[in-house]
């Protein structure tokens, strides 16, 4: 992972249509080589896989950066085009539709440098460039405030869950260097710890399991069985089918959606078959928390092996709402971040997953916390479709300006 003062590496699972969204996990490069280092306003066109024609534009405010190389480097002459402007115009529908045109219909999608080049772009005026920019930034910054106001909330609903538990949030207690005492190691491993490594004995993790210790709770393991039902794509009726990835996941809210995908192009990965109300859980870099519930539209849809698939709550006073809502919560996904192994890509297996201290308060407190939780999702939806709307309405105001010079 990257720390502060290191070169952050822009690659195309970094950005989405509205740029990177904060806070975000950046990872760093072993080795940096200057031409690939970034300058104020260059645009990043990624050039393959289902993303192909992402943009993303970098400004100096986001550190030292170097770019992956599934993306594309394009530097315009201000003289000519403002860089901003050719961004927004990447945002249209008519750029999409040259997208989808450009890709091709088998194999994995890709667009070159050369047909990137080959798009053409209408130049205005510089001053009416400057005045769609300055109306779009400004649309952008009220976009990103509600976006913001949205995430506030969701960050209050892990610090309402805790008080309803009684847990007291750890301090992030971040120490490269620390000793533990040879009477406490012993303990641990008297407990079936496993792992004497750094970075599982960590202070902000042990902290973590002490706070644990005073509540009522359960392993993982003994409130749930994965499931193992799988499908093969190719053995499929039709087509295409309904691919659940982990980016397909949002990881504010955990709705899941789905990517409609050729058989003949199927991932590998694409094995697991799902139902409705399955819990999906990421097991790369699974703190993130890409956690979240089947919807009745994708049942029977593919999801991919890189998520444990809980199917079947064993226990009969854990609430399956309350347990998505606890593993999506820090308590979790900073014991899924502590069982983890692994370089950028941390992961975990679905053993690890199983000893997962679970804290799980009488019914009633279940109830009332998934309630909470329902309440404040409603409202982080209302901002989101505001800010997305009003986003929307901006983006039209903007073609519909160019359309009318055409």
């Amino acid at each position: 992972m990257e720390s502060p003062g290191q070169v952050k590496y822009i690659r195309i699972t970094d950005f989405g249509d509205d740029g990177i969204s904060f806070p975000h996990e950046f990872v760093t490069a072993e080795v940096v080589e200057s031409k690939y280092l970034l300058q104020q306003n260059d645009v990043l066109f990624a050039r393959s896989g289902a993303t192909a024609g992402k943009t993303f534009i970098y400004t100096k405010d986001l550190g030292t950066s170097i770019f992956a190389g599934y993306c594309i480097r394009f530097r315009f002459d201000p003289r000519k085009v403002a860089p901003w402007y050719v961004y927004f115009y990447t945002k249209t529908q008519r750029f999409a539709s040259w997208v989808r045109s450009m890709q091709r219909p088998a194999g994995q999608p890709n667009i070159n440098k050369e047909e990137f080049k080959s798009f053409r772009i209408p130049i205005v005026s510089p001053d009416l460039q400057a005045s769609l920019v300055i109306d779009l930034l400004a649309a952008r910054k009220a976009r990103d405030a509600a976006f913001a106001q949205a995430r506030a909330l969701i960050d209050g609903i892990d610090d309402s869950v805790l008080a309803e538990l009684g847990v007291t949030r750890p301090t992030n207690d971040r120490r490269l260097t620390f000793a533990l005492p040879l009477r406490e190691l012993k303990a641990r491993c008297d407990e079936g710890a496993t792992r004497l490594d750094p970075h599982y004995n960590a202070p902000r993790f042990s902290k973590l399991v002490r706070a644990l210790r005073g509540t009522p709770s359960r392993s993982l393991g003994n409130l749930v069985r994965f499931s193992t039902d799988q499908c093969n794509p190719h053995d499929c009726t039709g087509d295409t089918f309904s691919y659940i990835e982990i980016s397909g996941i949002d990881l504010q809210t955990g709705e899941v959606s789905a990517v409609k995908t050729q058989t003949t192009e199927a991932p590998s990965r694409a094995r697991m078959l799902v139902r409705e109300g399955d819990i999906l859980v990421s097991l790369t870099r699974p703190h993130r928390g890409a956690i979240g519930v089947v919807p009745k539209h994708l049942h029977g849809a593919i999801a991919s092996t890189g998520f444990a698939v809980v199917r079947e709550i064993i226990a009969s006073d854990c609430r399956r709402d309350f347990l998505l809502a606890i593993l999506r919560s820090s308590v979790c996904l900073q014991q899924m971040l502590q069982r983890s192994s692994g370089g950028n890509y941390p992961a975990i297996t679905e053993h690890e997953l199983t000893l997962l201290t679970v804290p799980l308060p009488c019914y009633k407190v279940q109830k009332r916390i998934v309630a909470e939780i329902a309440d404040k999702q409603a409202h982080v939806r209302r901002i989101r479709t505001e800010a997305v709307g009003m986003w929307a309405a901006a983006m039209k105001r903007f073609e519909g300006k160019l359309l009318a010079r055409e």
